[in-house]
């Protein structure tokens, strides 16, 4: 017995190993939280790159003719394009709209009335009311506004949606989380006066 004992008492109090327990029980919460920061950091730069590139393709489609500079067929192709090429994020998929009011005032709102016959606040085309038509197509709408870059003094509401998977796999340790990163940015930006503005007309029903 106590030649047993005098061995199991050096191993009872024998510490040459844990360093590597104790690292075993933090490496897993300690890789969470860099991946985590790494992670946070690259959105926080994301969003930033994104909203800027986005503000001044606008505002450099917002001229005459505009010159953006990059491939494309049309100005929202080209607005596209130059925020991709303004922002490094592999894998990802920028889609960009634009639809043109006549003033900021439009923005997301419907076309104005203005004859409300039975004074109800909404139009009725059985009372005959008479709306401006914002976008000029002939009918009524829940918003005023119409599908791309118009014309002079028109006011442009951008917005643009970037996918794209992590790039650092925090999904992979918090099963919660996402595996892709989704994000959505507005501008409005009014078009330098180069020409007059055309006024929308009125129409009754």
């Amino acid at each position: 017995m106590t030649l047993l004992s005098k061995p199991l008492r050096r191993f009872a109090q024998d510490e040459s190993g844990v360093t590597i327990v104790e690292f075993a029980l933090i490496a897993l919460p300690m890789l969470v939280m860099v991946i985590g920061g790494l992670d946070f950091g690259y959105q926080s730069y994301l969003r930033a790159m994104m909203q800027g590139s986005l503000n001044d393709a606008a505002r450099t489609a917002s001229v005459e003719n505009p010159i953006i500079g990059v491939d494309g067929d049309s100005i929202e192709e080209q607005v596209e394009n130059m925020i991709r090429a303004s922002v490094v994020a592999p894998g990802s998929e920028i889609k960009v709209t634009q639809k043109s009011y006549f003033d900021f005032s439009d923005i997301g709102n419907p076309e104005r009335l203005m004859t409300d016959h039975n004074e109800n606040g909404k139009f009725d085309a059985s009372d005959g009311d008479c709306w401006e038509d914002a976008n000029g197509n002939g009918q009524y709408d829940l918003d005023a506004g119409s599908s791309g870059n118009r014309g002079a003094n028109d006011v442009v509401f951008y917005t643009a949606t970037l996918t794209m998977p992590r790039l650092f796999p925090v999904h992979a340790f918090l099963p919660s989380v996402p595996d892709e990163l989704s994000y959505s940015f507005q501008t409005a930006v009014r078009n330098q006066p180069y020409d007059d503005q055309v006024a929308p007309g009125v129409i009754c029903a």
